[in-house]
């Protein structure tokens, strides 16, 4: 059991909160309320399945970098108290419980399970050649939404693709703003990123653009989907919060970057979530 913990430990398991949330937006959306357990629950086991697989992968395949950052160099991946054959397992068994979940709910679900496994495992690679990761990361994660749309009514629909989009750009800002911390780092071992790229000044002013992108996605969301206005409300205080995780993170000071990372993007996926829940419920 203490393996276990310090592999969901290591894999961030407890930041599946950012994610899981928009691909149960999608749910409801998708259902107009109407939800089915079955398809809630096998929707829950893909998103763990995928996101477990996917930081399993960052981390196993990212040990050399991992090993040279002063940030990261605690990890377990790092450290040897979780070996690189268990990592290798551990992957291994999260992409089946993906593409058995996959199966459960639907044919075509199944059949692009492997495009959801190769997006996961893509991004990971990608700051060794691009700068433009963050978006990547984004494409991977917003793919969520869309992908649990595909498993309530077997089809995507544009209302799908905007809210894919939202996460897309939402993730890539704030993924922009939590690679500042590594900045220099990058710089040293010829990985990329847009801080690395454009400066931080540049980076912050991107991050804010793509989070403006977010909001415009959530609002064209709402109208397409024809939602009672306490998802509105939703959007609105969503918006609110990412104009204070900005102000937290400074050109001259990255002190409050933790909090900005964590705490406020924690909030606003399960806020978003909550107003849906209102919109159908209430």
């Amino acid at each position: 059991m203490d393996m276990v913990r310090k592999y969901l430990e290591m894999i961030k398991f407890s930041h599946t909160v950012f994610a899981l949330p928009f691909a149960l937006v999608a749910v409801f959306a998708a259902s107009s309320g109407n939800l089915i357990l079955s398809d809630l629950f096998w929707v829950i086991v893909a998103m763990a399945g995928a996101r477990s697989g996917a930081m399993g992968f960052n981390r196993w395949i990212d040990r050399r970098y991992d090993a040279e950052n002063p940030r990261t160099q605690q990890r377990p991946s790092v450290t040897g108290e979780i070996s690189s054959s268990t990592m290798l397992r551990s992957i291994i068994i999260s992409y089946l419980v993906l593409v058995l979940a996959a199966y459960q709910l639907n044919s075509m679900a199944f059949y692009l399970s492997p495009v959801a496994i190769a997006l996961t495992m893509f991004y990971s690679v990608t700051k060794r050649f691009t700068a433009y990761s963050h978006l990547l990361l984004g494409l991977a994660i917003g793919a969520a939404p869309i992908a649990a749309w595909i498993a309530v009514t077997g089809n995507i629909s544009f209302a799908s693709i905007l809210l894919g989009t939202s996460v897309l750009c939402w993730i890539a800002g704030f993924d922009i703003l939590y690679a500042l911390q590594d900045l220099e780092f990058d710089r040293k071992s010829g990985l990329f990123s847009i801080p690395v790229k454009f400066g931080v000044p540049k980076s912050l002013l991107i991050a804010r653009i793509l989070h403006i992108l977010t909001v415009g996605c959530w609002i064209l969301f709402y109208y397409v989907t024809g939602m009672a206005l306490w998802f509105l409300a939703g959007v609105f205080l969503c918006a609110g919060l990412l104009i204070w995780e900005h102000r937290l993170v400074k050109e001259d000071d990255l002190s409050r970057l933790d909090m900005a990372f964590f705490n406020m993007n924690g909030y606003i996926s399960m806020t978003m979530l909550f107003f849906t829940a209102l919109a159908y419920w209430v």
